[in-house]
């Protein structure tokens, strides 16, 4: 027969127990609580986006970041994304001047100083891609250009960007490289307008980007040359001060230097930074 002081042990000793499962199941419910709590903290620190994205971009870039705009505005639904595509010389000059953009992706380190030196940009310009030039020439190549030198020929039309633009100052440098001189009929604003000189078959070649001779397809035909190697072009990209939306901007910006927006650039026939 168990003592009166035996069960009275045995009473304490199960009310110690008691408490500590109480204690433990509460600091449990505290902990979830706390888990709960501070998910909930991170998802409201991530806010959804919204609103538009103004991007100023050089004309190279345009179908490839015309595609990334739409791939954006359907990961983020409520926001919209508008491009200016053009020579990055006038892109940058409107920036310094005061033209509303969120962010700018030049076709050279050059172009990008415009913005840098007057401290228009909020972010450290990132290379993004690199692009190397090409001749393009009317479909088929009916004069049989085959190198840099056959654009010197006087017989042929040949248009090239102005010096001041990126694919301008390009053609310049790997002339420079080959010396050889050449006297296009015209220089064009930007490299979209020097390769529709030969879609409309107004001239014979002009030398341009990869990437734009890719994206005219059978409209034109590609010839590649050495010198170009001497002249590949860095494409940077940057967060501006005066962005109006910056949340979502950065958003874009992370966009195009993802995996993701990697493989279309690359598809588009951009070089890896």
């Amino acid at each position: 027969m168990m003592t009166r002081s035996a069960r009275r042990t045995l009473q304490v000793a199960g009310a110690g127990a008691a408490a500590l499962l109480a204690l433990s199941a509460c600091s449990s419910s505290d902990d979830s609580s706390s888990a709960k709590s501070d998910s909930s903290a991170s998802a409201s620190s991530s806010p959804k986006l919204s609103g538009t994205v103004t991007v100023f971009a050089a004309a190279s870039l345009q179908e490839s970041f015309t595609t990334l705009g739409k791939e954006f505005e359907k990961a983020h639904p409520g926001t919209k994304v508008t491009f200016s595509f053009g020579g990055s010389d006038s892109l940058a000059a409107g920036i310094t001047g005061g033209a509303p953009a969120d962010v700018f992706a030049s076709a050279s380190p050059k172009t990008m100083k415009i913005v840098t030196d007057k401290k228009d940009n909020a972010t450290e310009p990132a290379t993004f891609v690199r692009n190397q030039l090409e001749i393009a020439t009317l479909p088929g190549n009916p004069d049989k250009v085959s190198s840099l030198k056959d654009l010197t020929k006087s017989s042929l039309k040949v248009v090239l960007c102005d010096k001041t633009v990126p694919c301008g100052a390009a053609a310049l440098k790997a002339l420079d490289a080959s010396k050889l001189k050449l006297t296009p009929v015209s220089y064009e604003e930007d490299v979209k307008s020097a390769l529709n000189k030969v879609v409309l078959k107004e001239a014979d070649a002009a030398v341009v980007y990869k990437t734009d001779v890719k994206a005219a397809g059978s409209k034109v035909q590609g010839v590649e040359f050495p010198e170009s190697t001497s002249a590949v072009n860095a494409y940077p990209i940057t967060l501006l001060k005066n962005a109006k939306n910056p949340e979502a901007a950065k958003a874009f910006i992370a966009l195009v230097q993802s995996t993701e927006g990697q493989k279309v650039l690359s598809g588009a026939g951009f070089l890896k930074p």
